[in-house]
């Protein structure tokens, strides 16, 4: 090797026996802050939000240096094909207005909400579930799981966010045209609750893109990454995930890389002050 490389034997030991510089210290042990960080987030971010992460505990680093480093060691954040899910549209129930038009930022929480239904494959057969957020903080306020796609599904989750968020009157509910949200049962849950009914222009999956990309964002991040043997194992594991990372600690571009209890707590706190 020596030969090849054109020195001799006692330079080459010597260079084995040289100490580590201060720069090699410092790149390893901030490569060692990526792996950690990497992991303790099961793998589920990539390079910018490391950074930002590792940046909010005091680690000045740049998104290019992590991505450099990630790039290195092949470390990568689980992306998957997503999977689409439809309701059933095809039905003879009156159907919303789209009220909401994509105006996806707004001022405050509870001022306009978005649902959906996807579903999730276990070796049982499928678990449903129906997802409701604020698009204020991005956060899963209700959610309902179940072995059918039913009304009561839907209508679950919707009880499960009015009594955790008790929102005042005139919150704009905006869902797909599926039959589960234009039920005469469903529909008049939202008149009880005095919430303006709101859904997607037919064929329209971009008026309802923030729980779609939730949705999507869940498939990748977590049901792909498994293979669930029961819906009994799904369900503590989609609980575990929507409670306790996503709405507790993943961080959102669109929050300023806060995470949605985060962001929910900053408007309480400033609306207190």
């Amino acid at each position: 090797m020596c030969n090849v490389l054109g020195v001799s034997k006692a330079g080459y030991f010597k260079w084995l026996k040289r100490p580590k510089s201060d720069r090699q210290k410092k790149h390893e042990k901030l490569s060692q802050k990526v792996l950690q960080t990497h992991l303790e987030f099961k793998q589920r971010y990539g390079s910018v939000k490391i950074a930002k992460t590792l940046n909010r505990r005091g680690i000045k680093v740049s998104e290019r240096t992590v991505s450099r480093i990630m790039t290195k060691d092949n470390w990568k954040s689980c992306t998957v094909k997503k999977y689409k899910a439809t309701t059933n549209s095809k039905h003879q129930h009156p159907v919303s207005e789209n009220v909401l038009d994509r105006q996806f930022k707004v001022d405050k929480p509870n001022q306009s909400w978005v649902v959906d239904i996807t579903y999730i494959p276990t070796k049982e057969g499928w678990l449903y579930l129906a997802s409701v957020m604020d698009l204020y903080s991005r956060k899963i306020v209700g959610w309902s799981m179940d072995k059918t796609m039913t009304k009561e599904l839907v209508m679950n989750a919707l009880k499960m966010a009015y009594h955790r968020q008790k929102p005042g009157k005139g919150l704009v509910h905006h869902s797909d045209r599926g039959v589960q949200y234009a039920s005469s049962e469903y529909q008049k849950l939202l008149k009880q609750y005095k919430m303006i009914g709101s859904m997607s222009r037919k064929g329209n999956c971009y008026d309802n893109a923030c729980i779609e990309s939730f949705h999507g964002i869940l498939k990748r991040e977590l049901v792909y990454q498994n293979r669930y043997k029961t819906r009994n194992e799904a369900r503590k594991s989609l609980f575990e995930y929507i409670e306790f990372f996503y709405n507790s600690k993943r961080i959102h571009s669109t929050l300023n890389y806060y995470t949605p209890n985060e962001f929910e707590k900053m408007y309480r706190d400033q609306s207190a002050a």
